[in-house]
């Protein structure tokens, strides 16, 4: 274990030796300075873990030294040196970012006691912010975020797919994030070097989709004034991401599949046969098989596609990570709108944690950043969110506790045409209780 550098600064021999000496036996490796100029020169050859700094020195003061120590975030922690009568600009100084101060005349024993208790809090702080680092490497993944098991699962099957040239069906609904897991397959490929290349096929009129992806020679058609590259041209290298790819039309699918035989196609108006290197992930929100029964996806096009298949799961299936991303979407939104909104109050977490979210993690950040622009408090609050968390007649809004409890108070309260008391006393709970939980869930009579 390496030991505990520390520097003494004070402008007086007697005192930076005296406490060299006794640090030295204690087994710390120490150095000394005679001014807050000699100690700056110090730091910059070296990093100290510990500094003693006298308050009071000729020329640069130990304040002056203790500001430019923190100006450079240099993880060094400051022991303010003082006399009986300086008591008060010593706790100034930790105001200022001093960890403790020492008075004179010193107790070695004291000293020592002092050391080993900012060691030991160092080591602490130093394990918590491995710990924080460990916790975030483990709910973060490139851009996606999630602690819960199912987006683990998806991380870890990630990194076993990004390697291999495989091509990649990624499925879910609509908002769970399809997009940034093939951005992050790309990211950790060997091909993360070349381009990442999007299409979206829902959002190409099918007349101009073959000229999208093939490209186009110089007088094809009427508004083909110059040779155009296509996207599978441009993704040469690296990866094209076909999203939506159940909303190709019957006839494109049959040159896709002709493309992901033999890598070899033409532009539209061209003879000239092109290759081009590129991965294939697509993506897809619709049921494919049942695509397929139904005549209008090709089969052959989806065993094709479906090499290895990747479902993104719903935000209602991974409520556990509805904080994590909240904290994301309230600190970018906040900082865009330069709007002082610190947290999302609990009864507003409480909401959205009841809420089903039927578009996902793009409905979450959508309701977040109404909320930090409507919202007057540095609060986000429930009335600030634009989510109505109304279940079904007769069914709890999903499987969780709270949802469950909701229901079921409110189904006691309807059938007790709101009478309190009966609905309490049924509950088996007092009246106090039941208004808490009326109001926590906020349940409303019926006109």
């Amino acid at each position: 274990m390496s030991r505990t550098r520390i520097m003494v600064v004070d402008d007086e021999l007697i005192i930076r030796e005296s406490l060299a000496g006794w640090l030295e036996r204690d087994g710390h490796h120490v150095e000394t300075a005679a001014s807050g100029e000699d100690a700056l020169e110090k730091l910059t050859a070296a990093r100290f873990d510990i500094m003693l700094v006298d308050i009071k020195m000729e020329g640069m003061s130990g304040l002056d030294l203790l500001k430019i120590v923190n100006d450079r975030d240099l993880d060094t922690a400051v022991v303010m040196i003082t006399a009986y009568g300086s008591i008060a600009t010593a706790i100034e100084a930790m105001k200022r970012g001093a960890v403790e101060y020492l008075l004179k005349p010193f107790d070695p024993e004291e000293i020592g006691l002092l050391i080993e208790k900012i060691i030991s809090r160092q080591e602490q702080e130093r394990e918590n912010a491995y710990l924080r680092d460990e916790v975030k490497q483990r709910t973060r993944f490139e851009s996606m975020i999630g602690q819960s098991r199912a987006m683990q699962r998806i991380f870890d099957l990630i990194n076993d797919v990004a390697p291999t040239d495989s091509t990649v069906l990624i499925t879910g609904e609509t908002g769970t994030g399809k997009g940034l897991a093939a951005k992050a397959i790309h990211t950790c490929s060997g091909r993360n070097r070349g381009p990442f290349v999007a299409v979206n096929c829902g959002a190409i009129p099918e007349h101009l989709m073959e000229s999208e992806l093939f490209g186009h020679q110089k007088g094809a058609f009427t508004d083909a004034r110059e040779t155009k590259k296509g996207r599978l041209e441009m993704a040469d290298g690296g990866t094209l991401f076909l999203d939506e790819i159940g909303e190709v039309s019957m006839r494109m699918q049959i040159d896709l599949l002709r493309v992901l035989e033999d890598r070899v196609f033409y532009r539209v108006g061209g003879t000239q046969p092109l290759e081009a290197d590129f991965r294939i992930i697509a993506a897809t929100n619709s049921d494919l098989k049942k695509a397929i029964a139904e005549g209008t996806f090709r089969e052959d096009l989806f065993y094709r596609l479906n090499v290895i298949s990747l479902r993104m799961p719903a935000l209602r299936e991974r409520k556990e990570d509805i904080p994590l991303l909240c904290d994301q979407f309230l600190l970018r939104f906040s900082q865009e709108t330069n709007k002082p909104i610190q947290k999302i109050s609990r009864p507003a977490m409480d909401e959205m944690m009841l809420y089903d979210w039927p578009g996902n993690i793009r409905e979450l950040e959508n309701a977040i950043e109404r909320a930090v622009v409507v919202g007057k408090t540095i609060q986000v609050m429930p009335e600030d969110l634009p989510i109505a968390c109304i279940p079904e007649p007769g069914k709890p809004a999903d499987h969780s506790l709270k949802s469950i409890e909701k229901h079921h108070i409110r189904q006691v309260l309807d059938d007790n045409d709101w009478n309190i008391s009966n609905s309490a006393r049924i509950l088996g709970i007092d009246r106090s209780t039941l208004y808490s939980k009326i109001k926590r869930y906020h349940l409303q009579a019926p006109d």
